[in-house]
């Protein structure tokens, strides 16, 4: 099997649309290319803030095809996820076909089954390709826990397993997904305010989220918490944080969307069931974000 390419800082992009909420190619194609010009180790199309339920197949296939021609050498590894499991299967091997270098598998929408469908779901998306795999875990949004020791009976029946996106919240998960698979499985923080406590306890890499609009400091706070550099990670962390947790609330895509339109690379337009936020909401976020910039390191 190819090496894991579930490395680094790897953003989970957004997918920018114009004014009739058509796909916007020629924004998204400059926005990978910045993202890899800046550090980012690979790229995640496709994901939760990719708005990946609110796009058709041709869709997800145009975004996969601009992701790849931009992206270069680094990776396209997109989020896999659909209302059936032969609809993931078939996203997964026109992945492949397109020229993504692995897959991200999430769990199928709406269904929160118990442990025997969720397994077989995955496996079924495991199975569709041999491009390495990393398993999407965020019970908070999706409604489906994968224990640490599930994730191991993946790993066992399914070689191609080899990383996770552990988006539980619970630093522990970190720790006990090393334990209960050793080297076998890397460990990558899904959520941006908990980088560097992920880190500590043993993660490898970084989907990130506001990464989409501050590369440079992403990369840079992901170098010195992976180098041990404590004082200067919590020094750049601090000034982080009230942008980083911008992420881990409902309005995420639209406040990281924000952020990206604050910076010039990126509009607030989103898809419905989403709405742009009301304006009350956007003022606070704007003053926040706003404050944030005022004070960014090397500014």
């Amino acid at each position: 099997m190819t090496e894991s390419p579930f490395r680094g800082v790897m953003p989970a992009v957004t997918t920018p649309f114009r004014d009739d909420l058509s796909v916007d190619v020629e924004l998204l194609a400059r926005h990978v290319g910045w993202l890899v010009a800046n550090g980012a180790s690979g790229i995640i199309p496709l994901g939760s803030l990719g708005e990946g339920a609110t796009l058709d197949f041709e869709e997800k296939r145009t975004v996969l095809s601009t992701c790849v021609a931009a992206a270069g050498t680094a990776p396209v590894t997109p989020g896999v996820s659909a209302l059936s499991t032969a609809q993931a299967v078939r996203l997964a091997r026109e992945a492949e076909g397109l020229g993504c270098r692995g897959l991200m598998a999430l769990p199928a929408y709406v269904h929160n089954g118990k442990w025997h469908e969720t397994r077989a779901h995955f496996g079924a998306v495991l199975a569709a390709t041999p491009l390495p795999c990393m398993l999407y875990n965020n019970p908070i949004a999706y409604g489906t826990d994968v224990t640490p020791e599930q994730v191991a009976s993946l790993a066992e029946r399914h070689p191609n397993l080899v990383a996770v996106k552990e988006s539980s919240g619970d630093v522990r998960r970190v720790t006990g997904i090393r334990a209960a698979t050793g080297d076998r499985i890397s460990v990558l923080v899904g959520l941006d305010d908990m980088i560097l406590e992920g880190l500590a306890a043993g993660a490898s890499g970084w989907v990130a989220g506001l990464v989409n609009a501050l590369p440079a400091e992403s990369v840079r706070l992901f170098e010195l918490g992976s180098a041990g550099s404590r004082e200067q990670a919590l020094q750049l962390y601090r000034w982080f944080l009230p942008l980083l947790r911008l992420d881990t609330v409902p309005e995420f895509v639209q406040l990281i969307k924000l952020v990206q339109a604050e910076v010039g690379m990126g509009s607030e337009n989103v898809r419905p069931p989403r709405l742009r936020l009301p304006p009350e909401d956007r003022d606070a976020a704007l003053r926040t974000i706003r404050a944030a910039l005022e004070q960014r390191p090397g500014r």
